[in-house]
């Protein structure tokens, strides 16, 4: 079988060695497309393609029409919203991604970008601490977990919601669950926030909620910018001058909010969760070890088109 790694933006060298190796021990072909520049080129190089692993790499419709013999493709990551799932699912296409690789990195992030707003983004001024503010964490998946246990090390109170994991299951690992969304807002300092973008989240978190969190309340965005009503915000933000908002997903309306509210907004360049040495070799290796395993034994773990 032939192995397409296809990233406009490569894996480390480390990555890419330990995929070939991954791959090429188990009795297939790798082939690389790196820093491509037209989409012409990955149309070509997927064409004879059984296995496809892509990064932040669209795949699209075009892309599935072009990759006549493809059987798998896996997302290096956890958010799988580049893949054209309906177009996987049609063509009998297993569409994975790789839960919980990155998840310390994105967790770290959220934990530093509370410091940096906690101390006016490092700027001149009475800044305050994280220890013994209430932490909230809205979505208790594999990232929400790890933060709940960094933020346990800076001596804070853990809350979480998520009707998905069961309560007992929080208590044990030392978060107390809420029973709603809008308690969890009004009960905490900090929020992180962990859910995916679909119908039902899209502009969920907005005025509502943000406009119950106590003063100098914080809410952290590790997830997706389409998650937050941007007016919104805005208009919650100009309302209460203690509020913060830091983000590693820009949104639409960044250079507005970071003119209206100074040190009290932040958000990376780009979206920089996964950027770290560690979560590019580790995402990399699990791909290669998914589809490895899919041709193998038919292992559909992580199948997210199901």
């Amino acid at each position: 079988m032939k192995v397409l790694v296809a990233t406009e933006k490569p894996f480390a060298k480390a990555a890419v060695d330990g995929i070939r190796e991954i791959v090429e021990k188990a009795g297939h072909q790798l082939a690389l497309l790196e820093k491509y520049t037209d989409v012409s080129e990955f149309y070509q190089a997927v064409a004879d393609a059984d296995a496809l692993i892509v990064r932040s790499d669209k795949v699209t419709q075009q892309v599935v029409d072009a990759a006549k013999q493809l059987k798998i493709v896996v997302r290096a990551g956890a958010g799988f919203d580049n893949l054209d799932l309906a177009a996987c699912t049609a063509r009998g296409i297993v569409a994975m991604n790789t839960p919980g690789q990155n998840s310390n990195a994105v967790a770290e992030l959220a934990l530093g970008m509370m410091v940096y707003l906690a101390r006016n983004t490092f700027k001149p001024g009475t800044g305050s601490e994280l220890k013994g503010k209430k932490i909230g964490i809205h979505a208790y998946g594999h990232v929400g977990k790890l933060v709940a246990g960094i933020a346990k090390g800076f001596n804070m109170d853990v809350y979480a919601f998520d009707p998905f994991v069961p309560a007992d299951k929080m208590k044990a690992e030392g978060v107390t669950p809420v029973g709603t969304v809008e308690e969890l807002y009004k009960t905490c300092h900090y929020v992180s926030l962990h859910i995916p973008a679909n119908e039902q989240t899209k502009k969920s978190i907005g005025y509502d909620l943000l406009s119950k969190m106590p003063k100098g309340g914080c809410l952290i965005n590790t997830a997706r910018k389409e998650v937050i009503n941007e007016e919104e915000m805005v208009k919650v933000m100009e309302e209460r001058e203690d509020l913060k908002y830091g983000t590693d997903i820009a949104p639409d309306n960044a250079e507005v909010m970071a003119e209206k509210f100074g040190k009290r907004f932040f958000a990376t360049p780009k979206k920089m969760g996964a950027e770290t040495a560690e979560a590019n070799i580790n995402a990399g290796l699990a791909s290669a070890t998914q589809i490895v395993k899919f041709f193998a034994d038919g292992d559909t773990t992580f199948q997210v088109n199901k």
